[in-house]
């Protein structure tokens, strides 16, 4: 078995927000994990814990407040734009608010390679549109229309077909699939999983569906104000969760048998999420954690490698474990 390459490494990334009246909002504060070429890595978490700033932040969409982010070695601030569009590339969440109305499909498409050169002469660049197209599961019929004309999963097709267009090494889907109906969910996924083995693509799969996060992931990261709190190979996650956050989140994915007489209810957390511009002093968690004690309070916790490949960011941790008979 070959060894596993970086492709993305995150060192200790920050990107805070200032805001009036001397207020910072600490989007991401200090996280640091690494993708390896041909993964794809899951991130997870609540609405407002950092996952979409993270994502556009890695692409440079946002500016790095400090640490690091490097792309196969080198710091990605030393890329010239113009060269980090042809290696990392984006899928966004909103396929309508993505997609310029005054232009066509094959436009759209045809915009990365009309900026990189990536065709000689009209033909190539027709065919190279109409080639992407059915890629992505549509056909060259479709390059002369407009996105009004289009559904929702198709819409998204577009946006992924853009995506390829500049051929890149790294994608970042920011939860490619949460505005679309459940029915084409699964389809949008199992295409982008047909695409990233067909041209070796490394994804970040920035979502709010844990049930779909653990089809698509090799490992999965979970976030909650600005920190990875979680961080494992995706069935190891979803099999021994630690962190009481990820427990609770996993206890919310709906089951089947948990519909029958004395399956337990989803854990419901306590108190609403802080306000992430004046977040608790020591464990951000602390304020919502049943195993909470008062240490939590006031120190924060880091995020540490209690098994080969599992990190948590809990004092107590090992303490849960042989609380729930899990084997370290």
């Amino acid at each position: 078995m070959s060894p596993k390459v970086k492709l993305i490494e995150i060192k200790n990334l920050k990107k805070y927000f200032y805001l009036s009246g001397k207020n910072t909002l600490k989007a991401v504060d200090g996280v640091t994990f690494d993708i390896f070429r041909k993964e794809t890595f899951g991130l997870v978490g609540e609405s407002g814990c950092g996952k979409t700033t993270l994502g556009r932040t890695v692409s440079l969409l946002y500016s790095i407040t400090d640490g690091g982010i490097s792309f196969k070695g080198k710091d990605i601030a030393k890329f010239k734009t113009r060269d980090l569009a042809k290696k990392i590339q984006i899928i966004f969440q909103d396929p309508d608010a993505s997609l310029n109305p005054r232009m066509t499909a094959g436009d759209i498409i045809a915009e990365g390679l009309d900026i990189f050169k990536l065709y000689k002469g009209k033909k190539e660049r027709q065919l190279k549109i109409f080639s992407l197209l059915e890629n992505v599961g549509l056909n060259k019929e479709h390059a002369n229309r407009f996105p009004h004309e289009f559904s929702g999963g198709q819409k998204q097709r577009i946006g992924i077909a853009r995506a390829l267009a500049v051929e890149p090494e790294f994608i970042i889907c920011d939860e490619p699939i949460s505005a679309l109906d459940v029915s084409i969910q699964a389809q949008i996924v199992n295409l982008l999983k047909r695409l990233q083995n067909k041209y070796d693509l490394t994804f970040l799969f920035i979502a709010h569906d844990l049930s779909m996060v653990k089809y698509i992931s090799d490992r999965v990261g979970v976030m909650y104000l600005g920190n990875i709190v979680e961080l494992t190979d995706s069935n190891r996650l979803y099999s021994k969760a630690l962190h009481p956050y990820t427990e609770a989140l996993l206890s919310a994915i709906p089951k089947i048998e948990n519909l029958k007489i004395g399956k337990p209810e989803p854990i419901k957390l306590k108190g609403e999420l802080p306000n992430p511009i004046n977040p608790p002093k020591g464990c951000k968690f602390s304020t919502r954690c049943s195993y909470v004690r008062e240490y939590c309070r006031t120190i924060p916790p880091e995020l540490e490698e209690i098994s080969p490949g599992h990190y948590i960011a809990c004092h107590f941790v090992r303490e849960i474990a042989e609380h729930r008979g899990i084997k370290l």
